[in-house]
């Protein structure tokens, strides 16, 4: 009878160690799986502030670009208008001159 109580407790034991081991395992796997996760979300958080960072130095790129076309467009306005008014102040001096 001692035997089999001995086998009993000693195969209940097994199944304990089993299952424990198991369960360890079990939580093992499921804090890495945790881990990788995590490690995912840091790589997302970073590809984003990364591509905040590049779309707002893009929008001053075109900002800045349509400055500098604004400008020389409007130079360029500006150097034809002063050409007009140059082309109408010899056409007058060439009239006042026949007129003489």
């Amino acid at each position: 009878m001692k035997h089999i109580l001995y086998i009993i407790f000693t195969f209940a034991t097994v199944l304990t160690v089993g299952c424990n081991k198991q369960k360890q395992a079990i939580d093992a796997q499921n804090d890495a799986a945790k881990t990788a996760i995590e490690h995912q979300k840091d790589a997302v958080d970073a590809n984003a502030k990364e591509a905040k960072e590049q779309a707002e130095i893009n929008a001053k790129i075109e900002k800045a670009s349509i400055e500098a076309k604004k400008a020389a467009d409007q130079a360029q306005l500006d150097a034809e208008k002063k050409k007009a008014d140059a082309d109408a102040a010899a056409a007058k001096a060439k009239v006042d001159a026949e007129q003489k």
